[in-house]
């Protein structure tokens, strides 16, 4: 590298230590959130004590802020402090998701799977389809952290390529690509139940389905993977060159004979469970249609989180009783157990969050909010696309600063999906703008919680790597995945297309 790169880099990474040090500065999701909870209470006091009111724009009702200050609203905090928990929408939708997982993960069958979509891959098409499987690796949440970035640094050395130009592709289609998927993954329900909670500040009875966002997500996977496969050739690989490191090339390990044989057995489950799924759907008086007959509102598409553990759970059965990881019931159980432990903080976070958006719910705070913002955007005549193109902005840099995908989501959701209502556009859209802001910073940003574990995995091929490092491969990767998916959103909205099952770019309340 020139002296000028060098200098680029020295300087980017003393503004990235800035931004680490004002990071960790922060205290804990939960704590935010209860902290925010706390000041809600306050302001409900003050915006009572002030009189403040607005009028809303469709049914013309006054609407005043709601002081929980008083005995009633204390009465209200503690009676229904535990319902406010219990019934947080993304509570259930991910606790049922990650049982599922669990199993499939225990089981071994979603490393296989990966395994096998990797090493199949010809040379030619190595570096798209290890972005691409980085990318398909989100459907089980974080397992391709662990798993893929290592194993894109042992591919690539071992056909004879810088190990961490590997690690960049995948670490690229695992974070940068985080929101993208050919299947529903875990933060699909996630979000979505978040949404919902939001929109009904607005609409008591809006619902905001898991698919919302699944067709935009669809064409989105091979956008980011085609994306993500340029930058890997052009800009990324010629800037390290050759690796003259101390680390040799190692055989990737293949798929055993048990491993095969799970993969079949797991194989023929999911063509059972999709001839039932089909004739439950295609005959048009199919028992998983709903009562009018229709697709969009039947239990296909409504159940989707419970249709997700069934297949996941049915799958990783087949294949752990196939290849042998499952000797009985106890090791299924564990498997679920296991899935379950790595939402210990989860939980904490999602107590705290509750609270918030019951409070926030209750004061009326938020459709006050969402009614003076709409005004405002509305005076300052700025159109949907400019509007959703500075919301991807805003999305990606308070990821800067927080990591949690869920936990900035339960934050800001509440403030600017009911705001954008006002002004006509729907939860789904929103959502999906925020989704492009959120993961295109993922890969740049220090608070990201496997940040460090990529610096480790960096430093096994080059003992001097550190942030710098990782900041200065990622960077390319983030700039040009936030220009593309800007690219695709706006011909998204030009050619008026849905973005995903009865999710339109528009509310009509």
């Amino acid at each position: 590298m020139d002296t000028n790169t060098n200098k680029k880099v020295s300087l980017f990474q003393r503004f990235l230590s800035y931004t680490e040090k004002a990071g960790n500065a922060l205290p804990h999701p939960a704590t935010i959130f209860a902290s925010f909870a706390l000041i809600t209470l306050i302001i409900s006091f003050v915006a009572s004590s002030l009189g403040w009111f607005v009028v809303h724009p469709t049914t013309q009702e006054i609407i005043r802020p709601v002081n929980l200050l008083t005995v009633e609203g204390l009465h209200r905090i503690i009676l229904e402090m535990v319902h406010n928990f219990t019934s947080f929408a993304p509570l259930g939708i991910v606790l049922v998701a990650m049982l599922g997982i669990g199993v499939a993960e225990g089981s071994g069958l979603i490393s296989a799977l990966i395994r096998m979509l990797v090493l199949s891959a010809p040379q030619k098409l190595l570096t798209f389809i290890l972005v691409f499987s980085g990318v398909l690796s989100n459907v089980a949440s974080d397992v391709g952290y662990v798993l893929l970035i290592p194993l894109g640094g042992i591919i690539f050395l071992a056909v004879g390529r810088h190990p961490l130009v590997g690690m960049a592709a995948a670490f690229a289609g695992v974070s940068g690509g985080f929101s993208a998927n050919l299947l529903l993954g875990t933060v699909d329900p996630l979000l979505a139940g978040l949404s919902e909670e939001a929109a009904r500040i607005m609409d008591p009875n809006y619902t905001v389905n898991p698919t919302a966002n699944y067709y935009f997500m669809f064409v989105s996977t091979f956008i980011i993977a085609g994306a993500g496969t340029w930058v890997t050739e052009k800009i990324v690989e010629p800037r390290f060159g050759k690796y003259d490191g101390e680390e040799t090339g190692e055989k990737v390990k293949k798929l055993s004979s048990n491993e095969k044989r799970g993969l079949v057995y797991s194989l023929v489950t999911a063509v059972i469970i999709t001839t039932v799924i089909l004739w439950g759907i295609v005959p048009t008086d199919g028992f998983l249609r709903s009562a009018d007959g229709g697709i969009l509102n039947s239990p296909l598409i409504k159940g989707v989180v419970a249709l997700l553990f069934i297949v996941a759970t049915a799958m990783g059965l087949a294949y752990g009783f196939g290849s042998g990881t499952y000797k009985n019931d106890s090791d299924v159980v564990n498997g679920m157990g296991k899935a379950m432990q790595t939402l210990g903080l989860y939980l904490v976070l999602v107590f705290f969050a509750a609270q918030f958006v019951a409070y926030f719910k209750w004061t009326n705070l938020g459709v006050i909010i969402a009614v003076k913002g709409a005004n405002l955007l509305s005076a300052s005549g700025l159109g949907l696309i400019p509007l959703m193109i500075l919301f991807i902005i805003l999305s990606a840099s308070i990821n800067m600063l927080m990591g949690s995908a869920s936990a900035k989501w339960a934050l800001i959701a509440p403030i600017f999906i009911p705001m954008f209502m006002l002004l006509g556009y729907s939860p789904e859209l929103t959502q999906v703008v925020y989704r492009i802001g959120d993961s295109v910073t993922n890969l740049i940003s220090p608070m990201m919680s496997f940040f460090a574990l990529i610096i480790a995995f960096f430093q096994k091929y080059d003992s001097k790597a550190g942030m710098g490092t990782v900041i200065a491969t990622m960077l390319p990767y983030s700039i040009i995945f936030f220009i593309v998916w800007t690219i695709l959103l706006i011909a998204w909205i030009l050619l008026g297309l849905p973005l995903g099952p009865d999710a339109g770019l528009y509310y009509n309340g």
